[in-house]
């Protein structure tokens, strides 16, 4: 995971963010449309921190009411970048990659790899990829080129974002005071664990619902 290499720290972005909820939501959401647009930092970062703040400075927001408003700006945040990174690849197609930090994670062999799967699996890759750092970028901007359903694209990536989201967001609440790289990496397989569990499940699920539907090969054919 691009996490155990962090190129931005915990700490670095704990000072960005700083101690109010509201300015820190912000700066989040900032930073997660940024990651999605190729800011050389796991998306991962931002969440954990965001985490740890609504434990720490409330700010007059309480429970539910300061989950929603943070969650929300991430998820607004992390939709927002997924959309545009959609869209230029739609729109201009590998012209993109030329573009610094957009266009650098993205690879001619990994496309060759994610339209593949595209045509075996569908939606399913869309929610998958977001659970995986290595493959965001490139799985968002393969949808676009290969002019995959926006609405089926939106759908899958909001959800897998709430999932991952929430999970990482969970993982900075956890932790608390003691957030800092190190206690982030000695928790944070366990949330990955998780993570690749449920999408275990749900390809498994999806792949398993396509299989019922396709006709049997040795049917006999009608009248």
């Amino acid at each position: 995971m691009m996490l155990l290499a962090v190129f931005i720290s915990i700490d670095l972005v704990k000072s960005w963010i700083g101690q109010r909820l509201w300015w820190g939501a912000f700066i989040s959401f900032c930073l997660l449309f940024a990651c999605g647009l190729g800011l050389p930092m796991p998306e991962d970062v931002p969440l954990i921190v965001t985490g740890a703040l609504i434990r720490e400075r409330p700010e007059g927001l309480h429970g539910i009411h300061a989950w929603a408003v943070v969650g929300a700006l991430n998820w607004l945040g992390i939709i927002g970048g997924d959309c545009c990174l959609y869209w230029l690849g739609r729109r201009y197609g590998m012209g993109v990659t030329r573009i610094p930090f957009v266009g650098s994670p993205i690879t001619v062999a990994r496309m060759d790899k994610l339209k593949v799967w595209f045509h075996d699996y569908g939606v399913a890759v869309v929610a998958v990829g977001r659970l995986i750092a290595g493959i965001r970028g490139t799985m968002v901007f393969c949808a676009g080129t290969i002019r995959f359903p926006f609405w089926k694209f939106l759908i899958a990536d909001s959800i897998a974002a709430i999932f991952s989201g929430g999970l990482f967001m969970l993982l900075g609440f956890w932790i608390g005071p003691m957030l800092t790289d190190e206690s982030v990496k000695k928790y944070q397989h366990y949330f990955i664990a998780g993570a690749i569990v449920l999408a275990v499940v749900v390809v498994s699920y999806i792949v398993w619902k396509a299989y019922r539907r396709k006709p049997s090969a040795t049917a006999a054919p009608t009248a």
